[in-house]
């Protein structure tokens, strides 16, 4: 496994483990739960809720975003704007790690993230 790789897979784990921590409880997990999809070098986190005409329908409700620019070696994070539209999060600037990117999420400092 190269060297690269290797760092991949300890992001994919942090992220894992970071999700499962913003988790609800079991027992409300059908009105409220937090997922996340990867694609390449970019995550979404999201909420995940039923959609307030049909509860059989689950809504994913996005909370933020970040992707990995690899020619320089960090990470940029984005928010939903109310026009549904992922903008730069200017605050926190491109960071340098993965856990430095879950951490200002996490904060959420200016209620962009949580709400």
């Amino acid at each position: 496994m190269k060297d690269q790789e290797k760092i991949i897979d300890f992001d994919t784990k942090l992220l894992e483990r970071y999700i499962e921590n913003k988790r609800p409880p079991l027992e409300i997990r059908d009105q409220l739960d937090i997922g996340y999809r990867k694609e390449g070098q970019a995550f979404e986190v999201f909420e995940i809720r039923p959609n307030w005409m049909d509860n059989s329908i689950k809504m994913e409700i996005p909370v933020a975003k970040a992707r990995y620019v690899k020619s320089r070696s960090v990470w940029r994070l984005y928010w939903m704007r109310g026009n549904l539209k992922w903008d730069f999060y200017e605050p926190a600037g491109e960071m340098t790690s993965l856990s430095e990117v879950l951490e200002v999420i996490d904060a959420d400092t200016h209620g962009c993230f949580w709400g």
